[in-house]
């Protein structure tokens, strides 16, 4: 016994030292960028610490993730900037404060909201292909916005294609100085990173950027800098009432983006031993961390992939490491405010860069068009509409594309031709790689998938129609065991299909419905119309069936040959 406490008491403390390690790593990589997200959006650096605090704090005690850090993510970086110049046009950084406190506080609101409907589901509504084709148009947008402060210039933001234009019309008038000294940054975290993924190379970057700034005096030389930054605590950030109405639009786009990015982030990093992730209380942790935050300063967050992917790699399994990082960044606020100040604009811009450009994954793209094109289609539309319409509208058009490809597959559902396996009790559908599968002269065996309902009900039945009138069967077997739900008007379809064959001479079987199913075609009198001798269990049993009355109708035919 004594042994065995010993033991887990051993267990506990090697645990507590990965957790230490795993969120001071954490902090190397997520501080820096937590800042340079900040200058995304448009906000003071101090903003990214306050973000990489409250939120991250606040979500350790309420997740259900083990391992998940919660900050500010490089797309809720831009959806916050642009909904921020919706509101605060003339970039005030005191209104643009209460402006980010306010949207932080509704989109946390919202979140809470979802979590008490029970919307958890919401999150499957942007499919993958989809969301792939968003990302990546944000990842041009942010490189895009990024370029001008990594060369020293200030261009007039008016639209992704009309910056490239203004960016490449600037070109003569950028600093040398600056422009060296955020290519060299950008260079070397591109080389750390290939060489070391997940390494603290942003806080060695940003180090070297500090310590430059502060020997050669590149404020002074014309090199923009990163300025004051509070050397304390957040103050207490009330949200303005009066921006509510402007800002609701967009905290509903960047509530889904922040949920879409936590739930994915946390089930991509979740061990087979840790506790499964509840999409439910994950929104309620992610409202809550964003409503907390929003009260001191912070701007909207959401889990990020590539911190949580560093405290995994380095032997995190507990919000501990959470715990550390939010630790650190609070040292940070107090002690290193003032060197924070001396850190130049292009060194963030580089880090911002390089992190955003692995929202952009053409090996992905080239996944999704070797499996299925029409949703590759569907990856480059979502993809063009954040860098034509924006994006908060690329959101909109996100969800909209997603809704109409389910919408698309549920009204178009598959009808198979259905054949024997040679020597087996085994359908499947009819194709050139099982060219050698038995059909059967008279008889039509078609499959349905997936619900049918008033949506698919008529493309069904002219599909049905379609086939039989081409086999010009005797018997159609509708193989129902692929349908896992009929709803009234798709039932009245089968029922009207059914009579309109018998006037064409086909006679219908049905087969395989399972038990919701066959209490629907009960109820509506159409099981008593077709009788026990056309309905069966299995489709392998109506073939059966009608094999046996072929064979007794040829022996039938037989025997009144030889009698004549």
């Amino acid at each position: 016994m004594v042994r065995l406490k010993h033991d887990a008491h051993q267990s506990i403390k090697s645990q507590s030292r990965l957790d230490l390690v795993a969120g001071l790593t954490a902090a190397a990589v997520v501080l820096p960028k937590a800042m340079a997200y900040a200058t995304v959006a448009g906000l003071p650096v101090s903003v990214g610490l306050y973000t990489a605090f409250v939120p991250m704090v606040v979500y350790a005690f309420l997740g259900t993730s083990r391992v998940l850090s919660v900050s500010s993510t490089t797309t809720l970086a831009i959806l916050t900037a642009t909904q921020l110049g919706l509101v605060v046009p003339d970039g005030d950084a005191g209104r643009l404060i209460i402006a980010a406190a306010t949207l932080t506080a509704l989109t946390g609101l919202l979140l809470i909201a979802a979590s008490i409907l029970r919307l958890g589901f919401v999150a499957n509504f942007i499919s993958s292909p989809v969301l792939t084709g968003f990302k990546a148009g944000i990842g041009f947008v942010i490189v895009v916005d990024q370029v001008p402060k990594l060369l020293g210039l200030h261009i007039t933001k008016d639209g992704f294609f009309r910056d490239i234009l203004s960016v490449i019309h600037h070109v003569p008038d950028a600093s040398l100085l600056t422009t060296v000294i955020g290519l060299s940054a950008l260079l070397l975290l591109l080389l750390i990173e290939r060489i070391w993924p997940h390494s603290p190379a942003p806080l060695a970057i940003v180090g070297a950027g500090i310590a430059i700034s502060w020997l050669f005096g590149l404020g002074a030389l014309g090199v923009s800098t990163v300025g004051h930054i509070p050397q304390a605590l957040p103050s207490l950030t009330l949200p303005d009432v009066d921006m509510v109405i402007q800002l609701v639009p967009g905290a509903i786009g960047i509530a889904l983006m922040s949920f879409t990015e936590t739930i994915a982030a946390g089930r991509a990093f979740a061990a087979p031993t840790d506790p499964p992730i509840r999409a439910n209380r994950e929104l309620l942790a992610d409202g809550a961390a964003n409503l907390a935050g929003a009260f001191f300063g912070a701007m909207p967050a959401g889990g990020g992939t590539s911190q949580t992917a560093v405290v995994r790699s380095v032997g995190g399994r507990s919000q501990k490491a959470s715990l550390v990082t939010a630790a650190v960044s609070v040292a940070t606020m107090l002690a290193l405010a003032p060197l924070l100040g001396l850190l130049p604009q292009a060194v963030l811009a580089a880090i911002v860069i390089v992190y955003s450009v692995g929202l952009i994954q053409p090996a992905e793209f080239r996944s999704i068009l070797k499996v299925r094109r029409m949703e590759f289609l569907w990856a480059l539309a979502a993809f063009f509409g954040v860098l034509i319409f924006g994006t908060l509208q690329g959101i909109v058009v996100a969800i909209v594309l997603s809704l109409v490809g389910l919408a698309n597959q549920a009204a178009n559902p598959r009808i198979h031709v259905l054949g024997r396996k040679p020597g087996e009790d085994v359908l499947r559908p009819v194709s050139p790689d099982h060219s050698d599968d038995e059909t059967f002269e008279g008889l039509l065996i078609l499959r349905p998938e997936g619900r049918l309902f008033f949506a698919n009900a008529q493309q069904v039945g002219d599909r049905i129609s379609d086939l039989t009138a081409a086999a010009n069967p005797r018997v159609l077997l509708l193989d129902l065991s692929g349908v896992v739900d009929i709803e009234y008007s798709a039932l009245q379809m089968l029922i009207e299909c059914e009579q309109r064959l018998a006037k064409q001479g086909v006679i219908v079987w049905l087969a395989g419905l399972n038990s919701d199913v066959l209490a629907y075609v009960r109820a509506s009198g159409f099981a008593e119309h077709l009788g026990i001798h056309r309905m069966f269990p299995t489709p392998g049993a109506g073939v059966r069936k009608y094999l046996d009355n072929a064979q007794a109708a040829q022996l039938i035919g037989f025997s009144r040959g030889a009698e004549d």
